[in-house]
This record gives C-alpha cells, sequence and structure tokens, in this order.
C-alpha cells in the first residue's frame, strides 16, 4: 500500500499537510521563476524617466519670510490652479500657503488639487481626499487626526511660502490660532 492510500480524504493531518504545503510550493516557485530585479531593468530603459511626483521632499532653508496678508474664504477661491497666471494657495488652520511649485500635485486634476484655493484643514487631519472633508471647519477632529493635522502644518511650514491667513475660519476653530513662523530645524 502507498503512502496516499493510508490517507482518507477527510483525514485532519492530510487536509492540514496540504494547506500548509500549497501556499509554501507557490511562494517558491514563484520567488525561483520570477525575474530578479536587476534583470527586470530594461537596458534600453530611458534614463530620463522619473518617480512619480510627491508632496514629501525635504525641508527648505531659502523661504522667504512669512507674509501676514489677509485672504477670506471666498478669496482664497481665487488660488485654485485654475486661472493662468496666478499662484496656487493651500490654507491649513487658517495659515496660507503658496504651493505654485508643486503644481504637478496641487494643479487642475492632480491628486491634492482637492485642497487648492481652500482651507481644507479636516480633510488634511483625517487623511481624506473627499470633497466633503476638504472643509476649514476641523473643530470636531477626533484627538489623533487633530495631531495629523498639526504635523501636516508643520510640514507645510517647513517647505511652502506662508502668505497670509484666512480671517473669517469657522467660529468653532477661529480661536485655534497658529504661528505662521516655523520652528527651528533640527
Amino acid at each position: 500500500m502507498t503512502l496516499i492510500q493510508n490517507f482518507e480524504a477527510s483525514d485532519p493531518k492530510l487536509i492540514t499537510g496540504l494547506l500548509v504545503l500549497v501556499p509554501v510550493i507557490y511562494i517558491l516557485t514563484r520567488s525561483y521563476f520570477s525575474p530578479s530585479p536587476a534583470s527586470s531593468v530594461s537596458s534600453t530603459s530611458n534614463p530620463t524617466e522619473q518617480k512619480p511626483k510627491s508632496i514629501m521632499q525635504p525641508a527648505r532653508t531659502d523661504l522667504p519670510p512669512p507674509k501676514d496678508d489677509p485672504f477670506t474664504l471666498d478669496e482664497l477661491k481665487q488660488f485654485d490652479g485654475t486661472q493662468v497666471g496666478k499662484p496656487i494657495y493651500v490654507s491649513i488652520k487658517g495659515t496660507v500657503f503658496d504651493v505654485s511649485h508643486k503644481g504637478d500635485v496641487y494643479g487642475p486634476g492632480k491628486s491634492y488639487n482637492i485642497f487648492a484655493g481652500k482651507d481644507g484643514s479636516k480633510g488634511l487631519g483625517m487623511s481624506s481626499l473627499k470633497t466633503e472633508h476638504a472643509v476649514p471647519d476641523y473643530g470636531d477632529l477626533e484627538e489623533k487626526d487633530m495631531k495629523t493635522l498639526n504635523d501636516w502644518h508643520l510640514f507645510f511650514l517647513k517647505r511652502y511660502s506662508v502668505v497670509g491667513r484666512v480671517v473669517d475660519l469657522p467660529e468653532a476653530v477661529k480661536n485655534n490660532e497658529v504661528s505662521n513662523v516655523p520652528p527651528p530645524s533640527s
């Protein structure tokens, strides 16, 4: 009698063995037959190809002093990237940032355009790209989302020029004053 004949189809040892063995065989054959990362690079690839753009960049040391120009939420709408020649502004917690040099990310049709020309603090805090979340009233954010929002504000202070502040934030967040001066680089 062979080994397989000693097991019945409903034998728990056989079922357990197959459940363990099948994934192991799959992983081994996949890693054995897939090309190595070095061999998958084509010798004819274009050396000028670049990785997709990201907003994650190092802190800048060449930022001009922050401005304190007043903006209403309605005025801010003019700076959403749709008007040629106008800068792109994003406001976080009432601080207005010039993100024009990242038009590839904040420009029309781009991934973060939802925040262009508005204060979308709540959406940033929630890490949400939904239109209904890109609003200035972040007063009901949970503590973890508030930390995320504060981290975004600090990130922007270190990377984008401050061009002003929003003067008509919702009452729920109006008294949450923030400094438009970035902390010293560490």
